[in-house]
C-alpha cells in the first residue's frame, strides 16, 4: 500500500504507516462483518432444529469468536503488510499473548454452555427434583474445575510467549518442591477447602436446592461453589458455609432421600377434649388446602398433663416450603375451630386437690 498513499505526496515512512493503518481498519471491519454473516447463517440453521442447545452454544460462542476473527485477519495484515522490525516484535508479543487468552475464552465459553444446556435439561422446580438436584450439584462443581484448569493453562501458555520465563524454566521447575511445600503451607485452610469442594462433588452430602439445619439455621442451598456454600435461610438472609465445615461437622440435611416431608403441629387441648371429633376436623383441614399432598394426616395424644393433652397433627407436603406453610395452617384452622366449636376443649386450669393429712 505504500506506491498508493505515495502519489499523493506523502513521505515514504508516512504513507508506510498510513497504509498499515488503513489495512489494520479493513481487516477488522472484514472479520467483524464474516462474523455477523456466519452467525446470522448458524442462528438460521439453529432455529430450525428446535433444540436449545445450539442457540445457548451460539450466544456463549459469538464473543471469543469476533475477537478470534480479529485476531485472524491483523495476522494476516501482519504477514502482507511490511513493517518495522520493531513493531513486529511487539506484534509477536501481542500475539502470544492474545493467541492462548482467546483460545482460553473460547475452552471456557464451551464449557459454560454445556453446563447451561445441562441446567435446562435437568429442571429442579420439579415435585420429584432429587435426580435433578443430584446432576445440577455434580455438574456445577465439574464446571468450575475445568473453568479453573483452563484458565491456569491459559496463564501458564501466556506466560510461556515470554522468552525470559522460558530461559528459566528449569530454574523454576527445581525450585518448584520448595514453593510448592511454602504456598501449601500458606494456603492449608483454602486447599482443604478446595479438596474438600471436589470431595463433595462426588460423595454428594448435600445437592442444589436441598434444605438443611446447620447453626441454627433453617434454609436451602443456593449454591455451591469449590470452597464455600451459599444457604438461603428462610428470612432471605444468606449464610456462607466453608466446604470443609459440610464434610467434618454434623448438620440436618431436610430433603437427602426425596423432597417430601412430614410436618408436626403441637396442640394443647381440655384432658376432656373429644380427640376423635378433632381428628376429623383434622382431615377436613387438610383435603382443602393445596400444599397437602395426600399421603399422611393424622393426630395423635403424645402426651398427658396435669390438666391438658398435648396433641400431635401430623401432615405431609411435597417439600420443606409447602410442608411449612401447611403446619402454620393446621395450627392455626384447629384452633380456629376449638375456639368457635369446641370451647370445652381449651384447656381449663382445674384446681389440683390436695389430700389431707392423716
Amino acid at each position: 500500500m505504500q506506491p498508493f498513499f505515495a502519489q499523493f505526496g506523502l513521505s515514504p515512512a508516512l504513507a508506510s504507516t498510513v497504509g498499515l493503518i488503513v489495512a489494520i481498519v479493513l481487516a477488522i471491519l472484514i472479520a467483524v462483518l464474516f462474523h455477523k454473516v456466519l452467525f446470522v447463517s448458524l442462528r438460521r440453521i439453529a432455529t430450525r432444529t428446535g433444540a436449545p442447545w445450539d442457540d445457548i452454544l451460539l450466544d456463549r460462542m459469538a464473543g471469543p469468536l469476533r475477537w478470534i476473527l480479529i485476531g485472524l485477519a491483523l495476522s494476516i495484515v501482519e504477514r502482507v503488510v511490511e513493517i518495522a522490525g520493531w513493531a513486529h516484535a511487539l506484534w509477536a508479543q501481542l500475539a502470544g499473548f492474545a493467541g492462548p487468552a482467546l483460545m482460553g475464552w473460547l475452552a471456557i465459553a464451551i464449557i459454560h454452555s454445556f453446563n447451561d444446556v445441562a441446567n435446562i435439561r435437568h429442571d429442579i422446580s420439579v415435585a420429584d427434583n432429587l435426580s435433578a438436584r443430584r446432576k445440577r450439584t455434580r455438574l456445577s462443581i465439574l464446571t468450575r474445575i475445568a473453568v479453573i484448569g483452563v484458565t491456569f493453562l491459559t496463564i501458564c501458555m501466556m506466560l510461556l510467549s515470554i522468552p525470559g520465563v522460558r530461559s528459566v524454566g528449569i530454574t523454576l521447575m527445581a525450585s518448584a518442591g520448595l514453593a510448592g511445600l511454602a504456598v501449601g503451607a500458606a494456603a492449608q485452610p483454602a486447599l482443604k477447602n478446595l479438596i474438600a469442594g471436589i470431595q463433595l462433588a462426588f460423595t454428594e452430602p448435600i445437592r442444589l436446592d436441598d434444605v438443611i439445619v446447620i447453626d441454627g439455621e433453617w434454609g436451602r442451598i443456593e449454591e455451591i461453589r469449590l470452597t464455600y456454600v451459599i444457604v438461603k435461610i428462610w428470612d432471605e438472609r444468606r449464610l456462607i458455609v466453608p466446604v470443609a465445615k459440610l464434610l467434618e461437622q454434623s448438620f440436618q440435611n431436610w430433603t437427602r432421600s426425596n423432597s417430601q416431608l412430614l410436618g408436626s403441629a403441637m396442640i394443647p387441648v381440655d384432658l376432656a377434649a373429644d380427640v376423635p371429633r378433632l381428628r376429623e376436623q383434622l382431615l377436613r383441614i387438610v383435603q382443602v388446602d393445596p400444599n397437602w399432598d395426600g399421603r399422611v394426616a393424622g393426630l395423635q395424644v403424645t402426651d398427658i398433663g396435669i390438666d391438658t393433652l398435648e396433641l400431635r397433627a401430623l401432615v405431609s407436603a411435597t417439600d420443606a416450603g409447602k410442608a411449612f406453610n401447611l403446619r402454620c395452617a393446621v395450627r392455626e384452622a384447629m384452633m380456629a375451630y376449638i375456639v368457635r366449636d369446641m370451647p370445652e376443649a381449651l384447656p381449663q386450669g382445674r384446681p389440683v386437690r390436695v389430700q389431707p393429712a392423716i
